[in-house]
């Protein structure tokens, strides 16, 4: 009797095998965002959840966030990957061929991002330069902001809690509800934006890539502000969003094959 695929699969394997998916894909995962993924109640995540950090297939970080766990990264479970850098650059260069202008892939670390790697424009004559290994305020950053917006009010309100402790910076003054305010608004885009706020004369949009390796990461574009229109940010915007769901894709398709 040839039976039917949906009525013999077990549910609880099931769910436990697509939050395995998402953690891979994510880098970490709340019990909320678990319960919206899986259309069920809190309790019943936080179960299989409990259930994957009791085998070590997942382990409960900070801010009681789920991540993959030793059983599902020890050799013969995950092949060696390169660094993130690396597996990033193809999609930075199909970027930068997209958009025509200087493109970077950051990470978030604490309340700074860090220029991992870009390419300049090569076709404009007015363009903005390169910042790989600069580091910048997040909230002031497009890149910045797209990755700070992936994060819960709470966990922004940490971060900077932390970092107000640093005698490094004391002296800035940080605007907590201004910040809030532009996250959710690249919430609702979808895209993070900066206009003439961490340097003058430059305007820039990023998408978040996630969590990837531990880190979160971000594509961005930036070009004088002199040349941005409200068509280019439209554009780019769509080239981001395109770039960084094929990247995503190719890590998915990696992880699993």
């Amino acid at each position: 009797m040839i039976r039917n695929e949906e009525s013999s699969r077990v549910e609880a394997v099931h769910r436990a095998l697509v939050l395995l998916k998402l953690m891979a894909e994510n880098g970490s995962l709340s019990v909320t965002e678990a319960a919206k993924e899986l259309d069920v109640n809190p309790s019943t995540a936080q179960r299989l959840l409990a259930t994957l950090v009791g085998d070590g297939f997942a382990r409960q970080g900070e801010q009681k966030r789920y991540s993959p766990g030793p059983e599902f990264l020890r050799p013969g479970m995950m092949q060696p990957v390169p660094p993130l850098r690396l597996r990033a650059r193809p999609y930075l260069e199909r970027l930068s061929e997209r958009v025509g202008e200087t493109v970077h892939l950051a990470t978030l670390v604490g309340t700074e991002i860090h220029h991992l790697d870009g390419i300049e424009a090569t076709t404009q004559a007015l363009r903005f330069g390169l910042r790989t290994g600069v580091v910048l305020p997040a909230h002031v950053t497009s890149a910045g902001k797209a990755m700070l917006a992936d994060l819960t009010p709470q966990e922004v309100d940490a971060r900077y809690k932390i970092a107000a402790t640093s005698s490094a910076r004391r002296d800035r003054k940080i605007d907590l509800a201004r910040i809030h305010a532009d996250l959710e608004k690249t919430r609702r885009r979808g895209v993070g934006a900066n206009y003439e706020e961490s340097e003058d004369g430059v305007a820039a949009l990023a998408v978040s890539l996630g969590v990837i390796d531990g880190e979160h990461a971000a594509f961005s574009v930036a070009l004088p502000s002199a040349r941005f229109t409200r068509e280019d940010a439209k554009r780019l915007a769509n080239c981001l969003v395109q770039t960084a769901k094929e990247f995503k894709e190719h890590e998915i398709a990696a992880q699993v094959s």
